[in-house]
C-alpha cells in the first residue's frame, strides 16, 4: 500500500491534481483489479489510528490569536452548520424513504454532515485564502467531528432503545465537550511538565508523537469527547512548544510530524477507495447498487451540498442584519467569501468510519453506507478539484480592518529594538559609566538601520543576491584579466602560475582554518554546556568568503550542520539561561562581562583556538 500511496501522490503532483482526489480514485480503481483481496476496515481502528494524529497536527500549528478572534464563526460552522445539515438531510431522507425511522434519518445526517479535517487540510495546502477564511476552515475542521460523532451516538441509541430526550442529549453534549476540554488540557499540561524534565531529544519527540493518542484514548475511557480532548491537548502543546523544545529539537519534531501526517493522510484516502469494493460486493455489486439506490443517494448528496450553502449564506445575512441594527462588532463574510466557504465542505475519514460502525440492526444501513461513500467521492472529486477555480472566480479579499500580521522585516525591527533596549540597560555600571561602547553602538546601528530599511522580504533578498553577484563578478573579472595578460605575453608564466597558486593556497588555507574553527567552537560549547546548541556564525561579505562560499557550505554539511534562522537559534535553551562561567576564548563571553557578574573565568576546558595566519603559513 505504501508503494501505491507514493505512486499516486507522485501522479497527482505531475498532473497538478489535489492529492486527495487522486488517492481516492486510485485506491478505488486498484480495489477492482483482479487478484487483489477486498479490504475490510475496522471502524474503531480507523478512528483511533488515523484521527488523533491528524487532529493533533492541525491543532498543534493553529495560532491561538486568530482562533480566539474567529471563535464565534468557528462554532457556527462546527456546531450550527453540522446540526443544520444533519436535520435537513434527515428530512430529505424521511421524504424519500417514508418507512425509515426518524432516528435513523438523523443518524444518516450525522454521518454525512461534518466536513473532514484531513480533506480540508489537503485542499487548503494548495490554495491561498484570506486569513479569516483560513482560520474559519481550520478551526471548523478541528471541532466539527465532535458534533457529528455525538449526534450519531444519540441517534443510534434512539433507534436501538426507542426513546430520545432532547434535554438529556443537550446535557450530555455539554458534559462531553467540557469533559473533553478538561481531559485534553490535563494531558497537554502533563506533557509540558514531563518534557521540561527530559534531556533526551529522541525521547521528547517520541512522547510528542504519542500525546495525541494518549489524549484521545483518555477522553474515550472517561466517556467524554476524545476529539475535543485531542484538539485541546494539541492547542496546549502547540502553545508551549517554544518553551519545552529547543530549536533543533523542534525542527526535528516538525519534520517527523510532517512525514507521519503525510503518510497517514495519503493512506486514509487510499483505504477509503480500497474499502469501496467490499461494501459493493456485500450489497450485490455495482449494478445492483446503481439500480436500487442511485436516485435517493444522489438527492441526499445534493442536499448535503445545498445545506452548507443555506447555512453559510443565511448566517452571513443574519450577521449583516444585526450589524445594521447596531451590533457593529459583528463582521459579515460577504458573498464572495461565503461562496468559497460553502464550497469548501469535503468529507472524508470520519464519515466513512462512523458509517462502518452502524449496527447490523440499524434500518437503512445499506443505504447509509452507500450514501457515505457517495458523499465522500462526490465532495472530494467535485469540490476538492474545483475549489481553486472557485477561489479564483470569487476572489475573496482580505478585510480592510483585519489585523495584518507582521512581515519578517517588521518582526526583525521589533526584535532589534528590544535587543538594543536590553544592551542599553546593561551597558552602563551603577555610576553611569559606559562599559561597552562598541557593543552599544553595534546594537544601536542595527536597530536604527532596520527601522530605516523598510523593504519587504523579496526586495531584501533580491538586493543581497545582487550584492553577491557583483562580488563574484569582480572576482571573475580579475581572474579573466590575469588570463588575458598571460595569453598576450604581458606577464610571465611564473607570475600567472604563482598568482593562481597563491589564490588556491589562500582559499585552501581558509577552508582548513574554517573547518578547524567550526569544530573547535562546537566542541567547546559541548564541554561548557553539556550539549551542542545552535551557533551563530558570522560570515563577512568579502571576496574571500564569496570565492569559497560553495565549498564552505559543503564543510558545514560534512560536519552535519543545518542552517536555521537567527530567531530559531536564539530560542535554544542555551540563550535562555544565565551561564555559570565564562571561557577564555569563547566569542560570546569575555573577561569583563564575567567580572561584572562575578562569574569565574575557566580556561581549563579549552586549548588555544585555531589561528588564520598560522594555518596559512603552515600551508606554504
Amino acid at each position: 500500500m505504501l508503494v501505491a500511496v507514493l505512486a499516486l501522490h507522485y501522479v497527482a503532483r505531475r498532473l497538478n491534481l489535489p492529492p486527495a482526489a487522486a488517492l481516492l480514485v486510485g485506491g478505488g480503481g486498484l480495489a477492482f483489479l483482479p487478484g487483489l483481496p477486498s479490504v475490510e476496515l475496522d471502524p474503531e481502528l480507523v478512528l483511533v489510528l488515523f484521527l488523533p494524529p491528524l487532529l493533533m497536527d492541525g491543532a498543534w500549528f493553529t495560532a491561538l490569536a486568530p482562533f480566539r478572534r474567529n471563535l464565534a464563526g468557528i462554532l457556527s460552522l462546527a456546531i450550527g452548520a453540522v446540526l443544520f445539515t444533519a436535520i435537513v438531510v434527515a428530512c430529505v431522507a424521511k421524504t424519500l424513504i417514508p418507512g425509515l425511522p426518524w432516528a435513523a434519518c438523523i443518524a444518516l445526517g450525522a454521518i454525512v454532515s461534518p466536513p473532514d479535517a484531513v480533506a480540508a487540510r489537503a485542499v487548503l495546502q494548495r490554495v491561498r485564502l484570506p486569513r479569516r477564511l483560513t482560520a474559519l476552515l481550520e478551526g471548523e475542521s478541528l471541532l466539527n467531528d465532535a458534533t457529528g460523532l455525538v449526534l450519531f451516538r444519540f441517534a443510534v441509541a434512539a433507534v436501538l432503545t426507542g426513546s430520545f430526550s432532547l434535554a438529556e442529549a443537550t446535557g450530555s453534549f455539554v458534559v462531553l465537550v467540557v469533559g473533553g476540554v478538561l481531559v485534553g488540557g490535563g494531558v497537554g499540561g502533563l506533557w509540558v511538565r514531563i518534557l521540561r524534565s527530559l534531556e533526551d531529544d529522541n525521547l521528547m519527540i517520541a512522547l510528542s508523537a504519542l500525546v495525541c493518542w494518549l489524549a484521545y484514548i483518555a477522553g474515550e475511557l472517561l466517556h467524554v469527547s476524545g476529539v475535543i480532548a485531542t484538539v485541546t491537548a494539541g492547542l496546549v502543546c502547540g502553545w508551549y512548544q517554544h518553551v519545552v523544545f529547543s530549536a533543533s529539537v523542534r525542527v526535528r519534531a516538525v519534520a517527523f510530524w510532517k512525514v507521519m501526517t503525510f503518510l497517514l493522510e495519503a493512506a486514509v484516502f487510499v483505504l477509503i477507495g480500497f474499502s469501496l469494493r467490499g461494501v459493493l460486493d456485500r450489497l450485490g455489486g455495482p449494478a445492483v447498487v446503481l439500480e436500487t439506490m442511485a436516485q435517493p443517494v444522489l438527492l441526499i448528496v445534493l442536499t448535503v451540498l445545498i445545506a452548507r450553502f443555506l447555512w453559510i449564506f443565511g448566517a452571513d445575512l443574519l450577521v449583516k442584519l444585526l450589524r445594521s441594527a447596531g451590533a457593529r462588532h459583528l463582521r459579515p463574510l460577504g458573498s464572495r467569501a461565503s461562496l468559497v466557504m460553502s464550497w469548501a465542505g469535503m468529507r472524508g475519514v470520519v464519515t466513512l468510519a462512523v458509517a462502518l460502525t452502524l449496527p447490523d440492526a440499524m434500518p437503512g444501513r445499506d443505504l447509509m453506507l452507500v450514501t457515505a461513500f457517495a458523499v465522500i467521492f462526490m465532495t472530494v472529486l467535485l469540490q476538492g478539484t474545483t475549489l481553486g477555480a472557485v477561489i479564483k472566480l470569487a476572489r475573496p479579499a482580505e478585510e480592510k480592518d483585519a489585523i495584518a500580521p507582521m512581515n519578517l522585516h517588521a518582526a526583525e525591527t521589533a526584535m532589534f529594538k528590544a535587543q538594543f533596549a536590553a544592551v542599553e540597560r546593561l551597558a552602563f555600571d551603577g555610576d553611569g559609566e559606559l562599559l561597552h561602547p562598541q557593543l552599544l553602538d553595534r546594537y544601536r546601528t542595527r536597530a536604527t538601520a532596520s527601522s530605516k530599511f523598510e523593504l519587504d522580504l523579496e526586495e531584501r533578498t533580491r538586493r543581497i543576491i545582487e550584492h553577491f553577484d557583483i562580488v563574484l563578478a569582480a572576482v571573475a573579472a580579475g581572474r579573466a584579466e590575469l588570463v588575458r595578460l598571460h595569453r598576450n605575453g604581458q606577464i610571465e608564466r611564473a607570475i600567472s602560475r604563482n598568482d593562481g597558486e597563491m589564490h588556491g593556497r589562500i582559499e585552501q588555507a581558509y577552508l582548513s582554518y574554517s573547518r578547524q574553527q567550526i569544530q573547535y567552537y562546537s566542541d567547546l560549547n559541548a564541554k561548557v554546556l553539556g550539549y551542542r546548541p545552535p551557533e551563530i556564525i558570522v560570515l563577512h561579505l568579502n571576496s574571500l568568503n564569496a570565492a569559497v562560499a560553495d565549498r564552505l557550505l559543503k564543510v558545514f554539511k560534512e560536519l552535519d550542520y543545518r542552517f536555521v534562522s537567527l530567531a530559531e537559534a536564539q530560542s535554544d535553551r542555551a540563550y535562555q539561561q544565565s551561564p555559570a562561567h565564562a571561557t577564555r576564548f569563547g566569542p560570546m563571553w569575555g573577561y569583563r562581562w564575567a567580572r561584572e557578574r562575578s562569574i569565574k573565568v575557566d580556561g581549563s576546558l579549552e586549548q588555544e583556538p585555531p589561528q588564520w595566519i598560522a594555518t596559512y603559513a603552515a600551508g606554504k
